[in-house]
Protein backbone atom coordinates (compact mmCIF):
# COMPACT_ATOMS: atom_id res chain seq x y z
CA UNK A 1 0.00 0.00 0.00
CA UNK A 2 2.45 2.28 1.12
CA UNK A 3 4.68 1.60 -2.66
CA UNK A 4 0.75 2.58 -4.68
CA UNK A 5 0.52 6.04 -2.65
CA UNK A 6 4.34 6.66 -3.47
CA UNK A 7 3.28 6.36 -7.02
CA UNK A 8 0.37 8.45 -7.01
CA UNK A 9 2.36 11.45 -4.90
CA UNK A 10 5.27 10.67 -7.69
CA UNK A 11 2.77 10.96 -10.33
CA UNK A 12 1.02 14.54 -9.10
CA UNK A 13 4.27 15.95 -8.93
CA UNK A 14 4.10 15.89 -12.89
CA UNK A 15 7.53 15.56 -13.15
CA UNK A 16 7.30 12.04 -15.04
CA UNK A 17 5.09 10.33 -17.78
CA UNK A 18 2.76 7.33 -16.50
CA UNK A 19 5.11 4.81 -18.53
CA UNK A 20 8.56 6.18 -16.92
CA UNK A 21 7.12 5.55 -12.96
CA UNK A 22 5.69 2.27 -14.40
CA UNK A 23 9.73 1.40 -15.78
CA UNK A 24 10.65 2.42 -12.20
CA UNK A 25 7.86 1.01 -10.10
CA UNK A 26 8.21 -2.21 -11.99
CA UNK A 27 4.49 -2.79 -12.93
CA UNK A 28 2.94 -2.62 -16.21
CA UNK A 29 1.04 0.72 -17.63
CA UNK A 30 -2.23 -1.39 -17.15
CA UNK A 31 -1.72 -1.69 -13.26
CA UNK A 32 -0.11 1.78 -12.90
CA UNK A 33 -3.44 3.57 -14.78
CA UNK A 34 -5.78 1.20 -12.81
CA UNK A 35 -4.00 2.37 -9.38
CA UNK A 36 -4.34 6.01 -10.92
CA UNK A 37 -8.16 5.56 -12.16
CA UNK A 38 -8.90 4.12 -8.51
CA UNK A 39 -7.42 6.55 -6.74
CA UNK A 40 -9.37 9.58 -7.84
CA UNK A 41 -12.62 7.44 -8.29
CA UNK A 42 -12.31 7.20 -4.37
CA UNK A 43 -11.97 11.02 -4.27
CA UNK A 44 -8.13 10.69 -3.32
CA UNK A 45 -8.92 8.56 -0.45
CA UNK A 46 -5.98 5.58 0.43
CA UNK A 47 -8.85 3.41 0.96
CA UNK A 48 -9.37 3.16 -2.94
CA UNK A 49 -6.10 1.62 -3.59
CA UNK A 50 -6.78 -1.65 -1.10
CA UNK A 51 -7.11 -4.99 -2.82
CA UNK A 52 -10.42 -5.97 -3.36
CA UNK A 53 -12.26 -9.14 -4.23
CA UNK A 54 -11.47 -11.40 -7.34
CA UNK A 55 -15.21 -12.55 -7.06
CA UNK A 56 -17.25 -12.10 -10.00
CA UNK A 57 -20.08 -8.66 -9.93
CA UNK A 58 -23.07 -10.94 -11.41
CA UNK A 59 -23.64 -14.41 -11.22
CA UNK A 60 -25.78 -15.52 -13.66
CA UNK A 61 -25.50 -20.00 -12.80
CA UNK A 62 -26.32 -18.78 -9.39
CA UNK A 63 -28.85 -20.78 -7.32
CA UNK A 64 -31.79 -18.47 -6.41
CA UNK A 65 -32.36 -17.76 -2.59
CA UNK A 66 -35.82 -18.52 -2.30
CA UNK A 67 -34.72 -22.21 -3.95
CA UNK A 68 -31.90 -22.28 -1.70
CA UNK A 69 -33.83 -21.90 0.99
CA UNK A 70 -36.09 -24.55 0.04
CA UNK A 71 -33.13 -27.20 -0.25
CA UNK A 72 -32.08 -26.10 3.24
CA UNK A 73 -35.66 -26.55 4.52
CA UNK A 74 -35.43 -30.14 2.56
CA UNK A 75 -32.35 -30.87 4.27
CA UNK A 76 -33.45 -30.14 7.86
CA UNK A 77 -36.46 -32.26 7.68
CA UNK A 78 -34.94 -34.89 6.16
CA UNK A 79 -31.11 -34.59 7.86
CA UNK A 80 -29.73 -37.96 7.16
CA UNK A 81 -30.47 -37.73 3.22
CA UNK A 82 -27.13 -37.11 1.46
CA UNK A 83 -27.01 -34.49 -1.69
CA UNK A 84 -27.84 -37.59 -4.24
CA UNK A 85 -30.78 -39.07 -2.33
CA UNK A 86 -32.29 -35.26 -1.53
CA UNK A 87 -32.21 -34.11 -4.84
CA UNK A 88 -33.67 -36.86 -6.30
CA UNK A 89 -36.60 -36.55 -4.36
CA UNK A 90 -37.04 -33.44 -4.54
CA UNK A 91 -36.97 -33.85 -8.44
CA UNK A 92 -39.60 -36.93 -8.32
CA UNK A 93 -42.22 -34.50 -6.18
CA UNK A 94 -41.42 -30.95 -7.94
CA UNK A 95 -40.58 -32.27 -11.89
CA UNK A 96 -41.53 -28.77 -13.06
CA UNK A 97 -38.78 -26.82 -11.00
CA UNK A 98 -35.19 -27.22 -12.37
CA UNK A 99 -33.06 -27.92 -9.45
CA UNK A 100 -29.32 -27.45 -9.61
CA UNK A 101 -26.86 -30.37 -9.73
CA UNK A 102 -25.35 -32.79 -6.76
CA UNK A 103 -22.02 -31.00 -6.25
CA UNK A 104 -24.28 -27.77 -5.88
CA UNK A 105 -26.79 -29.45 -3.05
CA UNK A 106 -23.66 -30.77 -1.56
CA UNK A 107 -21.75 -27.17 -1.34
CA UNK A 108 -24.96 -25.77 0.21
CA UNK A 109 -25.40 -28.19 2.73
CA UNK A 110 -21.22 -27.69 3.50
CA UNK A 111 -22.46 -23.78 3.51
CA UNK A 112 -25.34 -24.27 5.79
CA UNK A 113 -23.58 -26.12 8.38
CA UNK A 114 -25.70 -29.28 7.72
CA UNK A 115 -22.92 -31.75 6.77
CA UNK A 116 -20.99 -32.76 10.41
CA UNK A 117 -17.26 -33.92 9.60
CA UNK A 118 -17.27 -37.31 9.62
CA UNK A 119 -14.21 -39.07 11.26
CA UNK A 120 -12.09 -41.11 8.63
CA UNK A 121 -11.05 -44.92 9.96
CA UNK A 122 -8.29 -47.00 7.71
CA UNK A 123 -10.59 -50.38 6.32
CA UNK A 124 -9.53 -53.12 5.14
CA UNK A 125 -10.89 -53.86 1.06
CA UNK A 126 -13.63 -55.79 1.13
CA UNK A 127 -13.27 -59.87 -0.42
CA UNK A 128 -16.37 -61.18 -0.77
CA UNK A 129 -17.41 -63.43 -3.33
CA UNK A 130 -20.36 -62.39 -5.84
CA UNK A 131 -23.58 -62.55 -4.31
CA UNK A 132 -26.14 -65.28 -6.36
CA UNK A 133 -28.45 -63.81 -9.16
CA UNK A 134 -31.63 -62.28 -8.02
CA UNK A 135 -33.64 -62.05 -11.16
CA UNK A 136 -37.14 -60.81 -10.00
CA UNK A 137 -39.07 -59.54 -6.30
CA UNK A 138 -39.41 -62.64 -3.95
CA UNK A 139 -36.25 -64.58 -5.64
CA UNK A 140 -34.35 -63.84 -2.28
CA UNK A 141 -35.43 -62.14 1.16
CA UNK A 142 -32.46 -61.23 3.55
CA UNK A 143 -32.96 -61.71 7.01
CA UNK A 144 -31.82 -61.20 10.44
CA UNK A 145 -32.31 -59.01 13.34
CA UNK A 146 -30.71 -55.82 14.27
CA UNK A 147 -28.88 -55.52 17.55
CA UNK A 148 -30.96 -55.57 20.22
CA UNK A 149 -31.25 -52.53 22.66
CA UNK A 150 -33.35 -51.55 25.83
CA UNK A 151 -37.17 -50.34 25.55
CA UNK A 152 -38.11 -48.99 28.93
CA UNK A 153 -37.92 -52.08 31.21
CA UNK A 154 -37.43 -54.68 28.78
CA UNK A 155 -35.25 -55.51 25.31
CA UNK A 156 -35.93 -55.22 21.75
CA UNK A 157 -35.00 -57.46 19.52
CA UNK A 158 -36.25 -56.33 15.79
CA UNK A 159 -37.08 -58.90 13.13
CA UNK A 160 -36.07 -57.79 9.43
CA UNK A 161 -37.18 -58.58 6.46
CA UNK A 162 -35.79 -56.76 2.71
CA UNK A 163 -36.30 -58.37 -0.49
CA UNK A 164 -32.76 -58.40 -2.41
CA UNK A 165 -33.97 -57.75 -5.76
CA UNK A 166 -35.85 -54.76 -4.80
CA UNK A 167 -34.01 -53.43 -1.31
CA UNK A 168 -38.01 -53.36 -0.54
CA UNK A 169 -37.99 -53.54 3.51
CA UNK A 170 -41.08 -56.01 3.83
CA UNK A 171 -40.92 -56.28 7.31
CA UNK A 172 -39.19 -54.56 10.66
CA UNK A 173 -40.95 -55.80 14.31
CA UNK A 174 -39.91 -55.43 17.40
CA UNK A 175 -39.86 -58.70 19.39
CA UNK A 176 -39.06 -58.74 23.17
CA UNK A 177 -36.88 -62.27 22.52
CA UNK A 178 -35.59 -63.66 19.81
CA UNK A 179 -36.66 -67.44 20.03
CA UNK A 180 -38.58 -69.79 17.47
CA UNK A 181 -41.75 -69.22 18.40
CA UNK A 182 -42.09 -65.66 18.21
CA UNK A 183 -39.62 -65.52 15.27
CA UNK A 184 -42.54 -68.25 13.75
CA UNK A 185 -45.80 -66.36 14.84
CA UNK A 186 -43.81 -63.30 13.22
CA UNK A 187 -43.13 -65.14 9.74
CA UNK A 188 -47.07 -66.02 9.85
CA UNK A 189 -48.28 -62.71 9.64
CA UNK A 190 -45.65 -62.22 6.85
CA UNK A 191 -46.45 -64.53 4.85
CA UNK A 192 -49.48 -64.01 4.99
CA UNK A 193 -49.33 -60.65 3.62
CA UNK A 194 -46.62 -61.05 1.74
CA UNK A 195 -46.98 -64.66 0.13
CA UNK A 196 -43.65 -67.03 -0.07
CA UNK A 197 -40.27 -65.76 -1.01
CA UNK A 198 -38.19 -68.63 -3.40
CA UNK A 199 -35.39 -68.30 -1.03
CA UNK A 200 -34.85 -66.75 2.30
CA UNK A 201 -30.69 -65.94 3.25
CA UNK A 202 -29.48 -65.89 7.00
CA UNK A 203 -26.52 -65.82 9.12
CA UNK A 204 -25.76 -69.05 11.36
CA UNK A 205 -26.94 -68.22 14.27
CA UNK A 206 -30.17 -69.15 15.92
CA UNK A 207 -33.09 -69.24 15.67
CA UNK A 208 -32.27 -69.36 11.72
CA UNK A 209 -29.55 -72.63 12.43
CA UNK A 210 -28.34 -74.88 15.06
CA UNK A 211 -25.15 -77.02 14.97
CA UNK A 212 -27.31 -79.86 14.84
CA UNK A 213 -27.80 -82.10 11.49
CA UNK A 214 -27.90 -80.23 8.03
CA UNK A 215 -27.48 -77.10 10.10
CA UNK A 216 -31.20 -77.38 10.46
CA UNK A 217 -33.15 -75.59 13.07
CA UNK A 218 -37.13 -75.46 13.54
CA UNK A 219 -37.28 -72.45 12.06
CA UNK A 220 -35.28 -73.72 8.84
CA UNK A 221 -37.56 -77.31 9.03
CA UNK A 222 -40.41 -75.49 8.65
CA UNK A 223 -39.47 -72.75 5.68
CA UNK A 224 -38.21 -75.71 3.62
CA UNK A 225 -41.54 -78.09 4.25
CA UNK A 226 -42.74 -74.51 2.70
CA UNK A 227 -41.05 -75.07 -0.39
CA UNK A 228 -38.20 -72.04 0.59
CA UNK A 229 -34.52 -72.70 0.21
CA UNK A 230 -32.68 -71.66 3.09
CA UNK A 231 -28.98 -69.94 1.99
CA UNK A 232 -27.10 -69.65 5.29
CA UNK A 233 -23.79 -66.91 4.71
CA UNK A 234 -20.57 -68.38 5.52
CA UNK A 235 -19.54 -67.74 9.21
CA UNK A 236 -18.11 -64.56 10.12
CA UNK A 237 -19.19 -62.96 7.03
CA UNK A 238 -21.61 -60.60 6.93
CA UNK A 239 -20.49 -58.32 4.14
CA UNK A 240 -21.92 -61.62 1.96
CA UNK A 241 -25.72 -59.85 3.62
CA UNK A 242 -23.86 -56.17 3.31
CA UNK A 243 -27.38 -54.57 1.56
CA UNK A 244 -28.89 -55.81 4.55
CA UNK A 245 -26.62 -54.47 6.81
CA UNK A 246 -26.77 -51.44 4.97
CA UNK A 247 -29.64 -51.12 5.83
CA UNK A 248 -29.86 -51.48 9.30
CA UNK A 249 -27.29 -48.75 9.80
CA UNK A 250 -29.69 -46.61 8.39
CA UNK A 251 -32.78 -48.28 10.42
CA UNK A 252 -30.54 -47.66 13.55
CA UNK A 253 -29.95 -43.72 13.07
CA UNK A 254 -33.89 -42.99 12.50
CA UNK A 255 -35.38 -45.24 15.34
CA UNK A 256 -32.52 -46.12 17.87
CA UNK A 257 -30.71 -43.14 18.15
CA UNK A 258 -32.13 -42.53 20.91
CA UNK A 259 -34.88 -45.28 21.75
CA UNK A 260 -38.37 -44.85 22.49
CA UNK A 261 -39.49 -45.09 26.17
CA UNK A 262 -41.95 -48.00 25.04
CA UNK A 263 -42.15 -50.97 23.08
CA UNK A 264 -45.63 -49.67 21.19
CA UNK A 265 -44.02 -46.61 20.25
CA UNK A 266 -41.49 -48.12 19.04
CA UNK A 267 -43.07 -50.22 16.70
CA UNK A 268 -44.40 -47.30 15.31
CA UNK A 269 -41.44 -46.11 14.91
CA UNK A 270 -40.28 -49.10 12.66
CA UNK A 271 -43.37 -49.07 11.26
CA UNK A 272 -42.77 -44.89 9.88
CA UNK A 273 -39.37 -45.85 8.83
CA UNK A 274 -40.49 -48.57 7.09
CA UNK A 275 -42.92 -46.75 5.31
CA UNK A 276 -40.45 -43.71 4.21
CA UNK A 277 -37.91 -46.57 2.89
CA UNK A 278 -40.41 -48.36 0.58
CA UNK A 279 -42.17 -44.95 -0.24
CA UNK A 280 -40.50 -42.06 -0.17
CA UNK A 281 -36.71 -42.59 0.32
CA UNK A 282 -34.63 -43.17 -3.13
CA UNK A 283 -32.32 -45.74 -3.61
CA UNK A 284 -29.45 -45.11 -5.63
CA UNK A 285 -28.88 -48.72 -6.75
CA UNK A 286 -32.06 -48.48 -8.19
CA UNK A 287 -31.45 -44.91 -10.62
CA UNK A 288 -32.78 -43.21 -7.13
CA UNK A 289 -35.96 -44.71 -7.70
CA UNK A 290 -37.81 -46.26 -4.63
CA UNK A 291 -38.61 -49.80 -3.83
CA UNK A 292 -42.02 -49.63 -4.03
CA UNK A 293 -41.74 -48.89 -7.53
CA UNK A 294 -40.21 -52.27 -7.85
CA UNK A 295 -41.58 -54.76 -5.66
CA UNK A 296 -44.99 -56.72 -6.01
CA UNK A 297 -46.83 -59.58 -3.71
CA UNK A 298 -45.44 -62.84 -4.24
CA UNK A 299 -47.79 -65.13 -5.83
CA UNK A 300 -46.95 -68.04 -4.21
CA UNK A 301 -49.23 -68.18 -0.88
CA UNK A 302 -49.31 -69.39 2.33
CA UNK A 303 -50.44 -73.19 2.39
CA UNK A 304 -53.26 -74.56 4.44
CA UNK A 305 -51.95 -75.72 6.84
CA UNK A 306 -49.58 -73.46 8.17
CA UNK A 307 -46.54 -75.92 9.14
CA UNK A 308 -46.76 -77.44 5.76
CA UNK A 309 -47.23 -81.08 4.34
CA UNK A 310 -44.67 -84.06 4.83
CA UNK A 311 -42.44 -84.46 2.19
CA UNK A 312 -42.82 -86.85 -0.69
CA UNK A 313 -39.94 -89.51 -1.07
CA UNK A 314 -39.03 -91.59 -3.74
CA UNK A 315 -40.02 -94.85 -3.61
CA UNK A 316 -36.81 -96.66 -2.75
CA UNK A 317 -36.38 -94.91 0.21
CA UNK A 318 -38.00 -96.29 3.03
CA UNK A 319 -39.62 -93.86 6.09
CA UNK A 320 -39.04 -93.10 9.68
CA UNK A 321 -40.98 -90.24 11.35
CA UNK A 322 -39.29 -88.89 14.35
CA UNK A 323 -40.57 -88.77 18.07
CA UNK A 324 -40.98 -85.60 20.04
CA UNK A 325 -37.46 -85.20 20.97
CA UNK A 326 -35.74 -85.97 17.64
CA UNK A 327 -35.73 -89.30 17.94
CA UNK A 328 -36.18 -91.95 15.26
CA UNK A 329 -36.76 -96.05 15.70
CA UNK A 330 -34.92 -97.42 13.23
CA UNK A 331 -34.27 -101.49 13.22
CA UNK A 332 -35.16 -101.77 16.74
CA UNK A 333 -32.94 -99.12 17.47
CA UNK A 334 -33.93 -95.50 19.08
CA UNK A 335 -31.24 -93.05 17.40
CA UNK A 336 -30.52 -88.95 18.09
CA UNK A 337 -31.16 -87.11 14.65
CA UNK A 338 -31.94 -83.50 15.69
CA UNK A 339 -34.47 -82.14 18.17
CA UNK A 340 -35.41 -79.70 15.44
CA UNK A 341 -36.96 -82.24 13.48
CA UNK A 342 -39.46 -83.07 15.56
CA UNK A 343 -42.06 -85.17 14.23
CA UNK A 344 -40.67 -85.02 11.02
CA UNK A 345 -40.99 -87.80 7.92
CA UNK A 346 -37.51 -88.94 7.10
CA UNK A 347 -36.26 -90.32 4.29
CA UNK A 348 -33.90 -93.17 4.28
CA UNK A 349 -31.81 -94.23 1.14
CA UNK A 350 -29.66 -97.57 1.10
CA UNK A 351 -26.51 -96.81 0.20
CA UNK A 352 -24.99 -100.08 1.30
CA UNK A 353 -24.77 -103.20 3.59
CA UNK A 354 -25.97 -102.04 7.06
CA UNK A 355 -25.81 -97.78 5.40
CA UNK A 356 -28.59 -95.82 5.11
CA UNK A 357 -28.61 -91.68 4.45
CA UNK A 358 -30.68 -89.86 5.72
CA UNK A 359 -32.87 -87.12 4.07
CA UNK A 360 -35.11 -84.12 5.07
CA UNK A 361 -36.80 -83.29 1.76
CA UNK A 362 -34.36 -83.13 -0.90
CA UNK A 363 -31.47 -82.01 1.88
CA UNK A 364 -29.18 -84.82 3.34
CA UNK A 365 -28.21 -84.96 7.17
CA UNK A 366 -26.18 -87.84 8.08
CA UNK A 367 -26.43 -91.29 7.32
CA UNK A 368 -27.16 -94.52 9.77
CA UNK A 369 -24.59 -97.06 10.04
CA UNK A 370 -23.41 -100.01 11.82
CA UNK A 371 -20.20 -99.92 13.63
CA UNK A 372 -17.30 -102.23 13.00
CA UNK A 373 -17.22 -105.17 14.56
CA UNK A 374 -20.96 -104.74 15.81
CA UNK A 375 -23.63 -106.86 14.65
CA UNK A 376 -26.58 -104.72 16.93
CA UNK A 377 -25.68 -101.70 17.63
CA UNK A 378 -26.06 -98.66 14.77
CA UNK A 379 -25.55 -94.90 14.83
CA UNK A 380 -26.65 -91.70 13.66
CA UNK A 381 -23.10 -89.87 11.68
CA UNK A 382 -24.37 -86.11 10.56
CA UNK A 383 -22.90 -84.59 7.53
CA UNK A 384 -20.97 -81.70 8.09
CA UNK A 385 -21.78 -79.05 5.57
CA UNK A 386 -23.52 -75.91 5.18
CA UNK A 387 -25.91 -75.29 2.49
CA UNK A 388 -24.92 -73.96 -0.93
CA UNK A 389 -25.38 -69.92 -1.83
CA UNK A 390 -27.68 -69.56 -4.63
CA UNK A 391 -25.45 -69.32 -8.16
CA UNK A 392 -28.12 -69.08 -10.70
Amino acid sequence: MRERMRFIREHQRGEESVASLCRRFGVSRKTGYKWLRRYYADGGSQDGMADRSRRPHTHPTRTAVKLEEAIVEARKQRPRWGPKKLRAWLVRHNPEVELPAVSTFAKIFRRHGLVAPRRRRRRTPPLSGPFGSVRGPNALWCVDFKGHFAVGSTRCHPLTVMDAHSRYLVACIGLRRPDATQVRRAFERIFEQFGLPDAIRTDNGPPFATPSAGGLSRLSAWWMKLGIRHERIAPGRPDQNGRHERMHRTLKQETATPPCSRFSAQQRAFDRFRHEYNDLRPHEALGQDVPAAFYQRSRRLLPIPSWGRDFDYPVDFETARSDKHGLVRWRNRLLLVSAALRHELLGLEPIGPDRWAVHFGSLRIGQIERPPRSRFQLRFVRDEQLSPMSVE
